[in-house]
């Protein structure tokens, strides 16, 4: 699978995300769960202390939360 780039509106400021297909779904269906939209998602992973980049933290997450369901 390619990854996909996504831009989102961090704090102001503009980035962009690559993920796999998989990992956009995965993010959609904990957003929905959540009652969130994917940017607020992201925007809240982004906000928790983190030590490597977005996207992988976003990969982290996504595995945590397959793990715990």
């Amino acid at each position: 699978m390619k990854p996909e780039k996504r831009s989102i509106t961090i704090a102001g400021h503009a980035t962009s995300v690559s993920l796999e297909p998989a990992f956009w779904d995965a993010l959609r269906n904990m957003a929905a769960e959540n009652g969130q939209s994917v940017p607020d998602l992201i925007r809240q992973l982004d906000a928790e202390a983190r030590e490597a980049s977005l996207s992988s933290t976003l990969r982290v997450a996504v595995l945590h939360w397959v793990q715990n369901r």
